[in-house]
């Protein structure tokens, strides 16, 4: 088939490469002319690991390209919507560049040819019949007869994203046309079936485990499918929302949240994932998705109370990482610390909406000096949040010097082998905030450091 995605960020690119490997001639369209230079030479516009392998592989084998054309739409089989969702004010769902995207489609469509157009990005029930209705306005095709709209959300990690396309738990797709299904069911077969893996594995950079269970095909219609990509993102907030509250409680019982957290994650019903404790849940989709999702229910009169609660126990655990700081240091006035890591998650240099931009505002009120590394998400939080006063390390352990405390936000593998002699001669007070129960507790205490983890 030839494959079109709109849209160069993390869904589209990843969607793209994808697609490409899995035998599809794709071309990912962008109006920034720079992201497209950067596909059309062998490079990623993004950080995401297995990519900077994957995509020059596929530009020169021609089966990968990108344009600022939305020409290519006109043969298209396949048109991929993976454009930015962002929030408004009141919490929202901005559609401007997803109605942008249909109008684009809209001014190139095939009359002659049947295009399936696919919602990719994470967007509000009712999206698709949105989408339809702009396509049908200013083409004057029908729905149903020349095109069809069909919903398909991404469940992608960031920093696994690649192998999360190729080996995926579920493929939703919502659409109630025949000749639609029939279209996203071939265009999905390869993966299905795993169809020259073996030929893929020689191509991507990590492992492919072949004995993982095949994905669940699952057809819906396309307002079930919309909606379950925001109650999915909804349950997993909720579910780390629920353990960091649990540790907050260990440490005033004097339980341990980890042994605690193993244990619930043993009973079958609960499982394992998304029970690690943090400073909070944060990021590109988790705030803006349950920001939706809520103002949605209250719009409607159908109040998600689990999930607001779910909100403000977030935050609450952002303000705990700060006032426990507060109670190591007293007062923060003139203090230094460090801070390591600004990504949501290791393996992404995805700084937006991170916990790390709330709690290091809250410290520079409080009158901290705030240094700061992180092995690729720097660039994006300065642009993001020019507005913090704080000091940019090209080292991690540049964050030691002078400092008072260093609190460990985003658990990246390379601040698991710091030198911590080293650190700790550049500190002024040896005090250290582990969000994560990433380092070893006993080893940092041997070392002299005053060590303090999250429910332990």
């Amino acid at each position: 088939m030839k494959v079109v995605c709109i849209g160069s960020g993390y869904v589209g690119t990843v969607t793209g490469a994808a697609f490409s490997a899995l035998g599809h001639r794709t071309t990912v369209i962008d109006i920034d002319s720079d992201k497209v230079d950067l596909i059309n030479s062998g490079n990623s516009p993004i950080f995401e690991p297995g990519l900077e392998s994957l995509i020059p592989q596929m530009v020169y084998r021609q089966i990968l390209s990108a344009s600022t054309s939305f020409e290519e739409i006109f043969d298209a089989d396949v048109v991929f919507i993976a454009v930015g969702t962002p929030s408004l004010a009141d919490g929202t769902v901005d559609l401007k560049y997803v109605k942008s995207a249909a109008r684009s489609i809209a001014e190139h469509l095939n009359r002659e040819q049947f295009t399936v157009i696919v919602d990719k990005s994470t967007v509000p029930v009712g999206t698709s019949e949105l989408v339809a209705s702009i396509i049908e306005e200013i083409s004057g095709l029908r729905t149903n007869e020349h095109f069809a709209v069909v919903s398909n959300p991404e469940f992608l990690r960031e920093g696994f994203a690649l192998e999360d396309v190729l080996f995926p738990d579920r493929i939703v797709i919502g659409t109630d046309h025949p000749g639609a299904r029939t279209v996203m069911r071939e265009l999905y077969r390869n993966l299905i079936e795993r169809t020259h893996y073996d030929e893929l594995s020689k191509r991507v950079a990590f492992k492919m485990n072949m004995q993982a269970p095949k994905a669940v095909y699952f057809e819906t219609d396309a307002k079930s499918a919309e909606m379950t990509k925001y109650a999915s993102n909804a349950f997993l907030a909720i579910k780390i929302s629920y353990i960091n509250e649990v540790a907050r409680l260990c440490e005033t019982l004097g339980a341990n949240v980890l042994d605690v957290a193993k244990g619930i994650g043993l009973d079958s019903r609960i499982g394992d994932k998304f029970l690690q404790v943090s400073s909070g849940w944060s990021g590109s989709c988790f705030p803006k998705d349950t920001a939706e999702l809520l103002e949605t229910s209250r719009k409607y009169g159908s109040d998600l109370l689990v999930v607001e609660a779910a909100v403000h126990s977030n935050l609450r655990m952002h303000i705990n990482c700060v006032d426990k700081i507060k109670r190591q240091l007293k007062t923060l006035n003139g203090k230094n610390i460090g801070i390591l890591g600004l990504t949501f998650k290791p393996n992404t240099d995805d700084a937006r909406n991170t916990q790390a931009s709330y709690i290091i505002d809250k410290l520079i009120a409080l009158g901290a000096n705030v240094s700061v590394h992180d092995p690729k998400g720097m660039e994006m939080f300065a642009k993001i949040n020019g507005h913090l006063p704080i000091r940019y390390c090209p080292e991690a352990e540049d964050v030691a010097e002078r400092a008072d405390a260093i609190v460990l936000i985003t658990h990246w593998e390379e601040y698991a082998a710091l030198d911590w002699e080293r650190v700790r001669t550049k500190m002024r007070t040896p005090y250290l905030l582990d969000t994560r129960n990433f380092w070893s507790r006993q080893r940092l205490s041997e070392s002299g450091f005053r060590y303090e983890g999250m429910g332990i």
